[in-house]
């Protein structure tokens, strides 16, 4: 009898969905299990952590049933969170809405070519109209859906190496030239932000290091060494697009910079690729995504020598798991950076990829942690060990400020809280960095229930000035 109801009222949720006038979408809600006022509200969620303020309802819902378009990104967003309901892809085509044609770049980027030269030309063709032509390129969304297939085949060209490490190079090889260029790229990275240098690394992966790879006279070390600068450079540029807020130029460059590192077969640098793209996910809200980039990551580097990486990888799946509410996984997690950690013998020993993590590293994500699980005095304590040893680091500086004063806000230390969030503002002077920028209006944010008090009503006219308003 009960499941003679059940199909009934699935018999009814199918008609009323034919009823619709888009019945794709109808059926997605009524499959996934999700109110309109939910489905609303996690649209919205995704849309703030892009830095988009949206103020849909289930009213909104109801209007995209009746056949209303959304407008710009929000069908990517409507498809990102029934997806998550639903445990596999959505696209916005599958949610019945009409979506812009993007550039044909746009799309092949988002895609782990299997041909290495169909990665170098979809490299090349998309810094060239992202430095260029970017009115030509439009808006590009972050997709969480495409994110599944790289991982795939990522795996399968993991399980199918059985080649050893490349040998290192001469220190006056091309290779070692383009090694030198990125040590300045990401030196100015931590201290000034992504957008400091970001059209520069994308112009001198374009100009100078992808027409290097296309020279038939290499000799085959010279170009796996220089696939993996190439799949370094591809990592940063996707880094320093994450770090100005365009989320899904920093998606296309890691996928393409991972798929480089096939060719340059260094599992360090494909694991540090695979940390940043768990990185992107889970700050967009996508923390299963981002709990399987950090395992799949752990998986690549695991053998390869390199005990910070692994703690990077370990803090990243932390980062996820703690963003997920899962507090066990969270903390196995950070158990096992902090293991990692301690068995780095030191920069000298390590790879130069990893060679910039450090324990003030591993106190800034485990702030993250524990101010994401509820544990404000902990999160205080790791967030002030991180701003005291990061002098020379502006962004991640910033963001430590930011996590600092939020603790100090869950423990209802309202002087505190904003005497370090106004320490944090001064830093954006120095820096140009959106992650900074969000993190502190996500402080501004967790203000609401102050709002009458004094102390809050200047800083947030003081922030207004940096943050724009609230």
């Amino acid at each position: 009898m009960l499941l003679l109801r059940q199909d009934q009222r699935m018999g009814q949720t199918v008609e009323q969905a034919g009823r619709r006038a888009n019945p794709a979408l109808a059926a997605l809600i009524a499959e996934s299990g999700s109110s309109h006022a939910g489905l609303a509200r996690r649209v919205n969620e995704l849309a703030a952590r892009q830095g988009l303020e949206l103020r849909y309802d289930k009213s909104s819902v109801t209007r995209w049933l009746d056949g209303k378009q959304p407008r710009g990104e929000v069908s990517f967003f409507v498809a990102d969170a029934l997806a998550a309901k639903l445990g596999r892809p959505v696209s916005p085509a599958d949610c019945g809405f009409a979506v812009p044609q993007a550039p044909a770049v746009s799309a092949r980027t988002l895609i782990y070519p299997g041909g290495v030269g169909e990665a170098l030309h979809a490299l090349s063709e998309l810094g060239a109209v992202d430095v260029s032509r970017r009115s030509v390129l439009g808006a590009v969304p972050f997709v969480a859906a495409a994110l599944v297939a790289p991982q795939r085949h990522w795996l399968l060209d993991l399980a199918e190496d059985k080649e050893p490490p490349p040998a290192p190079l001469d220190a006056d090889s091309p290779a070692a030239a383009v090694g030198e260029m990125i040590g300045v790229f990401d030196s100015m990275d931590n201290r000034f932000g992504g957008a400091h240098a970001r059209a520069s690394v994308i112009r001198y992966l374009t100009s100078e290091v992808i027409p290097l790879l296309r020279r038939r006279d290499l000799a085959p070390a010279e170009r796996t060494a220089l696939f993996t600068a190439a799949a370094k450079l591809a990592a940063t540029s996707g880094w320093m697009s994450y770090d100005t807020g365009e989320y899904g130029l920093a998606q296309r460059y890691m996928t393409q910079g991972l798929r480089l590192c096939r060719e340059g077969r260094d599992k360090v640098l494909a694991g540090q690729i695979l940390a940043g793209m768990s990185h992107l996910a889970t700050s967009l809200g996508h923390t299963d995504e981002g709990v399987t980039l950090a395992r799949i990551g752990l998986v690549t580097a695991r053998g390869a020598g390199s005990p910070l990486g692994m703690m990077r990888l370990h803090a990243m799946a932390a980062r996820a798991y703690a963003a997920n509410g899962d507090e066990s996984a969270a903390t196995t997690a950070l158990k096992a950076a902090d293991v990692a950690l301690e068995a780095s013998r030191g920069p000298a020993d390590e790879s130069v990829w990893v060679s910039y993590l450090d324990a003030a590293y591993l106190q800034a994500e485990s702030a993250h942690c524990f101010r994401d699980l509820g544990h404000p005095a902990s999160a205080a304590r790791s967030a002030t060990a991180s701003v005291s040893a990061n002098a020379g680091r502006g962004r991640r500086q910033a963001i430590s400020q930011a996590v600092l004063a939020t603790a100090y806000l869950q423990q209802n230390q309202l002087d505190a809280a904003l005497a370090t969030a106004t320490a944090g503002l001064g830093m954006l002077g120095k820096i140009h960095s959106q992650r900074s920028t969000q993190a502190l209006r996500e402080f501004r944010k967790r203000l609401t229930p102050y709002q009458r008090e004094p102390a809050v009503a200047r800083f947030q006219v003081a922030s207004e000035l940096v943050l724009g308003a609230a």
